[in-house]
């Protein structure tokens, strides 16, 4: 296989216009094909979990997903840098549609729960590698951010109609429909990639290069027993198992750390974490990660169960958010690039976020649903300034060599602090819901109807609170007064989680001042490509 410089073009980027436009479109139905996932799937699975009957292993439909994803995502980013990206795409294009098609054959939960493991190899090859390819077609930074506008629209898109399509697929076409979506998206998403995507790779090395095996499983025991960690904690607080799991995370970290100074191809780069920026970046995508995800998960169960909206209302209120995301995306490609320091962006980025995090705090139910939707709008935009500028800023710090690795860690930093944040909230929800639903239940002498009324997922299911207040009823109790005490029992909890959330945007604007000025470089640096 030959391998040359590739000539660059003035406009900053290693294709001609037509030839990146068509690359972009197979990297953006990529991104499409992850985020619709994501999104699609949540609508079907009560209706799934009802088909197939295996409630013990719920949460295990999203856990087995997210593990897998999590652990991949660094490990096909190291190695996209050393044998280019193309071939990992592929790989994971072919993945991760194979596995949607078995999800959709699925006749148990545990052959479900399967194949969302190997979908999640899957997407965390696809997140691992689809970044990391945008810098390799346009190397100039502000080239880069105007191109990514579109991966953060396919992205926007995905998001915005995801429920909706889940819910009407799982409704007219049954729930299998959800993971057949796939299909078509993927071989699209392949045939773009395939046929117009450069082969290109920037670590040259001779003979034959060295896999680093050891750290590849010191990654998986890390991360793996982090998420498993992350997912007992909110159900059964601090037990024995979920201290061993955490014990077992840090002693694997620990060990990665110690390998990866001595291994010469380190899957994780150690000198990149000596680097000030990169560092700072890191930390300011976990503290993201952190606030983003307590905020996606946490409104909609605040807005439904809480404030007692139907889940298509719910669901138009909290829409601003992803798709503001998406406008944030695009007007801070045309602001940054025309700003003389780029790093304000992240300060007013998070200064949006924690705004809009504080103002879910003190929304109540008499609230008029248009504010709340511009609660959501200033979200969206506030993460829409943050993301692209973090991806954008670490990639310009990491030099060629580290680029897919550190886009990579990224993402994967921010689903870490996304699993850390929706694990501390969830905690919150779940003890301090509980304990309001006791008291008021041992109060009215009521404590048999606590395993009906203990669960928040009763303030969200009209139909099994119409059959729990008749049955109190007739027992001589106010079901009615009930559950206005568990609706606002689970409103006190969620604000406590989201004002965390607000903490936790505060100290990230307080970090920003730790990423050294960046400047968009306009200069062309060279790459390695194999055609």
């Amino acid at each position: 296989m030959a391998v040359h410089t590739t000539t660059h073009h003035s406009s900053g980027q290693v294709l001609p216009f037509r030839e990146s436009l068509l690359a972009m479109l197979g990297i953006s139905f990529v991104t499409m094909l992850v985020a619709l996932d994501q999104t699609v799937v949540g609508t079907a699975l009560p209706t799934i979990v009802a088909e197939l009957k295996g409630f013990d292993l719920y949460a295990w439909v999203a856990t087995s997903y997210l593990l897998a994803s999590v652990i991949t995502v660094p490990i096909f980013g190291r190695l996209g840098d050393y044998y280019g990206r193309k071939p990992f795409l592929i790989a994971s294009i072919v993945v991760f549609t194979g596995a949607s098609v078995l999800c959709g054959m699925a006749n148990s939960m545990l052959f479900l729960v399967l194949a969302r493991g190997l979908q999640g190899i899957g997407g965390g090859m696809l997140v691992g590698t689809a970044f990391a390819c945008i810098p390799d077609l346009f190397p100039d930074s502000v080239v880069r951010l105007r191109w990514q506008v579109m991966m953060s629209s396919a992205f926007g898109i995905a998001n915005a109609i995801g429920p909706s399509l889940g819910g009407f697929l799982t409704q007219y076409a049954g729930w299998r429909s959800v993971f057949y979506v796939n299909l078509p998206v993927g071989l699209l998403s392949l045939f773009f990639v395939w046929r117009y995507l450069p082969h290109m790779r920037h670590v040259a090395h001779e003979g034959r290069m060295r896999l680093d095996w050891p750290g590849a499983v010191l990654i998986a025991l890390a991360l793996g027993s982090l998420q498993l960690f992350v997912e007992l904690l909110p159900k059964h607080g601090v037990s024995a198992a979920a201290v061993a799991l955490l014990a077992v995370s840090i002693v694997a970290a620990w060990a990665l750390w110690q390998w990866e100074k001595r291994f010469p191809q380190a899957i994780l780069p150690v000198d990149m974490f000596r680097n000030r920026s990169l560092n700072a970046l890191f930390t300011l995508s976990v503290l993201g990660g952190f606030s983003m995800f307590s905020l996606l998960f946490y409104a909609p169960l605040l807005f439904q169960g809480g404030f007692g909206m139907s889940p298509q209302e719910a669901g138009l209120v909290i829409t601003p958010l992803v798709v503001f995301i998406t406008i944030g995306s695009i007007a801070n490609g045309r602001i940054v690039s025309r700003i003389p320091n780029p790093n304000l962006m992240l300060y007013v980025g998070f200064g949006m976020l924690a705004v809009s995090c504080l103002a879910v705090v003190i929304a109540t139910r008499a609230m008029p649903h248009a504010l709340l939707m511009a609660f959501m709008i200033f979200g969206g935009l506030g993460l829409g300034f943050v993301m692209p500028n973090l991806t954008v800023f670490a990639q310009q710090t990491a030099g060629r060599e580290h680029l897919g690795i550190a886009t990579a860690l990224l993402q994967s930093l921010r689903m870490i602090g996304g699993m850390v944040g929706t694990a501390i909230t969830g905690t919150f929800v779940t003890h301090m819901y509980a304990s309001g639903v006791r008291s008021a239940l041992e109060n009215d002498h009521a404590m048999q109807w606590f395993g009906d009324l203990g669960d928040p997922q009763i303030l969200i299911n009209h139909e099994a609170q119409t059959t729990l207040t008749t049955q109190m009823a007739q027992a001589g109790h106010n079901g009615g007064v009930l559950l206005e005490t568990a609706r606002e029992a689970l409103v006190a909890a969620i604000h406590l989680g989201l004002a965390l959330a607000a903490a936790v945007a505060v100290i990230s604007v307080w970090q920003s001042r730790r990423v050294p000025p960046v400047k968009l470089r306009r200069q062309i640096e060279p790459v390695v490509s194999a055609d």
